[in-house]
């Protein structure tokens, strides 16, 4: 056998230590677990219980609601989407004093959407924590359904804003909104405020329409997913988790 060359042994040594330098790295990275809320944290739409709330104390009126249904049965068709169709669901809201609006939702989490967290959704938050990683909720609901539910769980959060003029809400979104496409915009922000990467990133969510971002994490993970999503997975090979 003949002797090995200096230069093959200095490709064997440097080899060695950046095997040892990627996994010093890793072990340094700032993991980031991102939590879609309806039908993943949330055994049920957030927008359906809100909807709910406000008929049920008659703040909502009945052309308000026809029109909020005629949106909503839109964009669940897939004929407009969120960034369209959220103007008008939120359209009752225009002008309304964002300290009356936190008040009402405050008093609407605790009377419909606590019975509704998921445990093993609120479990699995817990164990990232564990781990070290930050847990973050990213919903394409409004910062008035969302701020409740990350309050609640001691978590950061991101979500479709809706636009504030001092006090008042103007009925108009801050660009982009949470939705498709803009949750990649707003997990970006979030990931480089914080030193981390989405490639190091788990994002856990039911929904097709959240692919954007599942193909950008490193760890995709379908959660309780619908039926597109969960063929989809499987094809993938992404794990599969069912939280309620």
């Amino acid at each position: 056998m003949g002797s090995i060359r200096p230069l093959a042994l200095l490709k064997v040594a440097i080899g060695h230590e950046a095997s040892q330098f990627h996994v010093t790295i890793c072990a340094m990275c700032h993991i980031i677990a991102y939590f879609d809320m309806d039908y993943t944290i949330l055994d049920t739409s957030s927008g359906l219980l809100y909807v709910r709330y406000l008929r049920q104390h008659h703040q909502i009126t009945s052309r308000q609601l026809l029109r909020v249904g005629w949106w909503s049965l839109l964009y669940k068709l897939s004929l407009i989407d969120l960034a369209r169709a959220m103007p008008h669901l939120s359209a009752y809201a225009e002008n309304v004093g964002v300290t009356e609006m936190l008040q009402q939702t405050r008093a609407w989490f605790k009377d419909m959407v606590q019975p509704h967290f998921a445990p093993a959704a609120v479990e699995r938050m817990r164990w990232h924590q564990t781990q070290g990683h930050t847990v973050v909720v990213i919903s394409a609901s409004t910062q008035f359904a969302v701020r409740p539910v990350a309050e609640f769980l001691g978590l950061d959060y991101l979500c479709t804003q809706l636009a504030v003029n001092g006090d008042r809400l103007t009925g108009r979104l801050v660009e982009p909104a949470c939705y498709g496409g803009g949750k990649i915009f707003w997990a970006k922000e979030f990931a480089m405020a914080h030193d981390a990467q989405l490639s190091d990133s788990y994002f856990y969510t039911d929904s097709l329409s959240d692919l954007p971002l599942l193909d950008l994490v490193g760890h995709p993970v379908a959660a309780n997913p619908d039926l597109r999503l969960k063929r989809l997975a499987q094809r993938r090979g992404w794990p599969i988790v069912k939280f309620h």
